[in-house]
């Protein structure tokens, strides 16, 4: 049996229901709904066995949907949803959620200041995602790390995800950046997806410092804390998941392949998973809209 291939970063929306207010309609490529239907033809296609849907809304709504999803569909592997870690009832929101397949939570650290993270009254939250066995999704961007770096410290017992490998400009300098990582992968509750990576690329990047930076993640977390994750399909934006896909695959060593594309995320988000899902006929990937997919796929 060939090994399973998790895409551990995926995206569901409806274009203004669950709490969606982005994208916005300045983003035309993505701004529709993405649904099921529409993810499931690429990924079975191309070998993808299992997902983990991210959360894309700061909305309890959104949450509340992709749970729904991975309730009703047991090739969803779990869900990185979103909770305020900073509101009063917290913890209970967080227990509540933990009775369904939540696998972590995304704060949305990215348009922050830096500093908020170690500043913010979310103590309480975070000891609940480590008595929750739950997982800590890093949305960041370079200037993020350094203050990361000090929370990683802070809670040793949290598990904590670098979303799109810390975001770094590629094709400009990556020194600073590399420099943060090596020194964020030192702490052993660090994992890192290798994912949203080509949107991050400049008008005039190369392959060559495409590999530059996915290198540096495998060098500094090793393929044992390294998970690979579409991004779809916010990847659209800058790519195809076919193409984004089988680069990873060229860029990563065969050998560590198995780890990368599978079971680093089977064991950071679905080891401990909550199964609340309800009877499925439809199971390994054979879906009820295998009917109407092909003429979709196509389109796609």
């Amino acid at each position: 049996m060939p090994p399973e291939v998790i895409d551990a970063h995926a995206h569901l929306w409806r274009i203004g229901q669950h709490g969606c207010v982005w994208p916005g309609p300045d983003l035309l490529t993505i701004y529709r709904d993405f649904t099921p239907e529409d993810y499931l033809p690429i990924a079975r296609r191309h070998g993808v066995t299992g997902a983990v849907l991210v959360q894309s809304q700061e909305d309890d709504a959104d949450t509340e949907h992709l749970l729904d999803i991975a309730e009703a569909h047991d090739w969803v592997r779990g869900v990185v949803g979103w909770v305020d870690v900073t509101r009063e009832d917290a913890t209970d929101r967080i227990a509540a959620l933990a009775r369904r397949p939540l696998m972590g939570l995304r704060p949305m650290l990215q348009d922050r200041p830096p500093e908020w993270i170690l500043q913010a009254d979310c103590d309480a939250a975070v000891s609940a995602l480590i008595d929750h066995d739950l997982a800590f999704d890093a949305l960041v961007k370079p200037q993020h790390l350094g203050p990361l770096d000090q929370f990683a410290r802070q809670w040793p017992e949290l598990r904590i995800v670098l979303d799109h490998g810390g975001k770094p400009t590629i094709g400009r300098d990556i020194g600073l950046w590399r420099e943060d990582v090596r020194r964020l992968a030192e702490r052993p509750n660090l994992t890192c997806k290798l994912s949203g990576l080509l949107t991050e690329a400049s008008d005039d990047a190369t392959p060559e410092d495409l590999a530059a930076v996915v290198d540096t993640l495998l060098d500094a977390f090793g393929p044992d804390r390294l998970m690979w994750g579409g991004d779809w399909p916010v990847l659209t934006l800058a790519g195809d998941y076919a193409d984004w896909l089988t680069l990873c695959r060229d860029l990563i060593p065969e050998r560590d392949h198995g780890v990368v594309f599978g079971q680093t995320a089977a064991r950071v988000y679905t080891a401990n998973a909550v199964d609340s899902r309800l009877p499925n006929p439809h199971s390994d990937f054979e879906y009820a809209f295998k009917y109407e997919s092909s003429a979709r796929d196509e389109a796609l």
